[in-house]
């Protein structure tokens, strides 16, 4: 059956309200959703949250050819083998370098210890004159076939570690070495998320060399929680690999201690991280 003209004028009139109702209802919806969201805090935090509350474990510099992967591979004598790696470490810690490049200026930041944790709004600053070799004078080591791998936990809103301070209840895993660095501390300075790192398997052991973490074996506590007040700044360890073998491939684990951060190695890896290590 054909429509008139007015027919097809109400046609119009009923869809144009239809729409213009359901485009009121959608912006509706959507300022609503605006009024919970926050730059400030995520509103799905912890356990609510996606990422969940066992923070990742990072490490730097990472390739960005992801057919690399984690893959650090160059050529000690060579300038243009060690660049791009000395250049992704450059990028990577500009912002420890440059307060200029931190909102603000980096004037929330102020100097920290275990006995004077940062003020409300503020936050501690990472000291880089403590990396010693692992800088950019030096190539972060590349060039003397010692580098540096800079080793981060990932961010997770108020997540708070539950520390190994206890020298008496340290897990059986835990290597020595660090056992031992920990019953050397001070009690008051006990309360670090612990990093160790080492060959995976036994023929890496033998071929990683001595190391060393720079400026210590821990991530201290009063860079905890991560509340995204601006200028903070992730605290980082330089794993400083003294002697590693050259012409050989070296697997490397690096882990993250806590007790509330949980570990799995192998393709599910949660609380550590894996790289490869090859100096021509």
């Amino acid at each position: 059956m054909s429509r008139t003209p007015k027919d097809w004028g109400k046609l119009l009139i009923f869809y144009a309200i239809f729409y213009t109702v359901l485009a009121a209802l959608f912006a509706i919806c959507l300022q609503g959703l605006f009024y919970t969201i926050t730059k400030e805090y995520p509103k799905w935090q912890m356990e609510r949250s996606l990422i969940g509350t066992n923070p990742g474990v990072g490490f730097r510099p990472i390739s960005e050819d992801t057919a690399q992967g984690s893959l650090i591979w160059f050529k000690a004598s060579d300038p243009d083998s060690i660049r791009p790696w000395t250049k992704l470490l450059d990028d990577y810690l500009a912002p420890y370098q440059n307060k200029s490049l931190l909102p603000g200026g980096g004037k929330n930041q102020e100097m920290c210890d275990f006995d004077s944790p940062p003020k409300p709004g503020r936050v501690c600053a990472v000291e880089v004159s403590k990396w010693e070799h692992c800088n950019a004078e030096n190539d972060y080591g590349y060039s003397k076939s010692s580098p540096c791998i800079f080793v981060k936990l990932n961010r997770i809103f108020n997540w708070v570690p539950d520390f190994y301070d206890d020298v008496n209840d340290l897990p059986d895993d835990m290597p020595e070495e660090l056992k031992s660095h920990i019953a050397q501390l001070d009690a008051s300075k006990r309360k670090q998320v612990w990093i160790s790192c080492r060959g995976e398997h036994p023929s890496d052991r033998e071929a990683i060399g001595p190391i060393k973490y720079i400026p210590s074996h821990g991530m201290a506590s009063y860079y905890y929680p991560f509340t995204n007040i601006p200028g903070y700044l992730s605290p980082i360890i330089a794993v400083h690999l003294e002697r590693p073998a050259v012409n050989r491939l070296i697997n490397i684990e690096c882990r993250a201690w806590a007790k509330n951060i949980q570990y799995q190695g192998g393709r599910d890896r949660s609380g550590s991280v894996h790289l490869e290590l090859m100096i021509d």
